[in-house]
């Protein structure tokens, strides 16, 4: 990491913190554009003065102090990244040429400070097809996810999903199988990820990607696995809604929000008797059946604005 990503990692990683509270990915954010608006480096931080940061943050004795508390814990942040690293776990910072450009193109300021990841970084610069759905799906629900997959691998995409059961792992495993790869956003656990036997399997043969904005040790949270939709939609070209609950679920809501801030097109396997699937085909999301190509490249679906932005100390 370069001297700007370590300070991202020390002002936001949860490692080493407790006795002191990181800053948040909208903190950060807002940290980030006052420095840009000052010509000023996440770098320099550590060499201002109490002064510095009233005069430059307009931060109070309260902002101060937990700045101070997060920097002091750099020592021993250092050495919890080392025990990471070690076992194959890395972070990849928005200071980072190899952080997901899509998902700043897409996200702006809401894109995470850093991921922690492991397997083939390079990976995330090749183009992908995300597949969501329900974890609770029937054996037909698994062999249309595994069709499509097979069509969308054949055009050269891999997949892109969030590595629960269900949709997502049946996704995955499916594209490897294929010759293909997959890129996983997971939202817990990615040191007991990385001890699965398929998965040591895929890393090593550099056919998977498993990035996550949680602390590698982390238990399931909902408010992150939701969070974690978005990562899934902005990655790819278009999204497959295998099957979805109706108005309820991480499903739904991520493809409802993903219509409405238009981070990609999103697909909906046309069945009728799912009435969260039906709905989302009402409310904008093109239905497809087994007589979808698998182009995702040539897909009838209007946005209405573009969006663009690298910014936030891009290297």
């Amino acid at each position: 990491m370069n001297d700007n990503a370590s300070m991202i990692v020390v002002l936001c990683s949860h490692l080493c913190a407790k006795n002191c509270t990181p800053l948040n990915p909208s903190e950060w954010t807002k940290l980030a554009d006052m420095m840009i608006a000052q010509n000023l480096q996440p770098k320099d931080i550590p060499d201002f003065t109490d002064e510095d940061m009233k005069q430059f943050f307009g931060y109070g004795e309260v902002e101060i102090k937990r700045i101070k508390e997060l920097l002091d814990r750099a020592g021993s942040l250092s050495f919890e990244l080392e025990k990471l690293s070690s076992i194959g776990i890395k972070i990849i910072t928005r200071a980072d040429k190899g952080y997901p450009k899509m998902l700043k193109a897409k996200l702006k300021g809401g894109c995470p400070p850093f991921f922690y990841y492991v397997g083939e970084l390079a990976l995330i610069d090749r183009s992908t097809v995300g597949f969501v759905g329900s974890r609770n799906v029937s054996d037909e629900d698994i062999a249309f996810t595994e069709r499509t997959v097979g069509k969308i691998n054949k055009r050269g995409f891999g997949v892109v999903s969030g590595g629960a059961r269900g949709v997502d792992s049946a996704a995955c495993a499916a594209s490897i199988a294929n010759g293909s790869f997959c890129i996983e956003y997971i939202s817990d656990s990615l040191i007991r990820k990385i001890r699965k036997k398929d998965v040591i399997l895929a890393l090593q043969d550099k056919k998977l990607l498993l990035l996550s904005a949680a602390k590698p040790d982390a238990s399931f949270s909902a408010g992150i696995a939701m969070q974690r939709n978005k990562f899934i939609y902005a990655q790819s070209k278009a999204t497959v809604v295998v099957k979805s609950d109706y108005n309820k679920g991480g499903t739904w809501s991520g493809a409802t929000q993903a219509l409405k801030k238009e981070y990609c097109p999103v697909l909906c396997r046309n069945q009728k008797q799912y009435k969260g699937n039906a709905e989302l085909i009402n409310l904008g999301a093109v239905p497809i059946d087994d007589d979808w190509d698998g182009d995702a490249e040539n897909i009838s679906f209007s946005f209405s604005s573009t969006n663009e932005q690298l910014s936030l100390f891009d290297e």
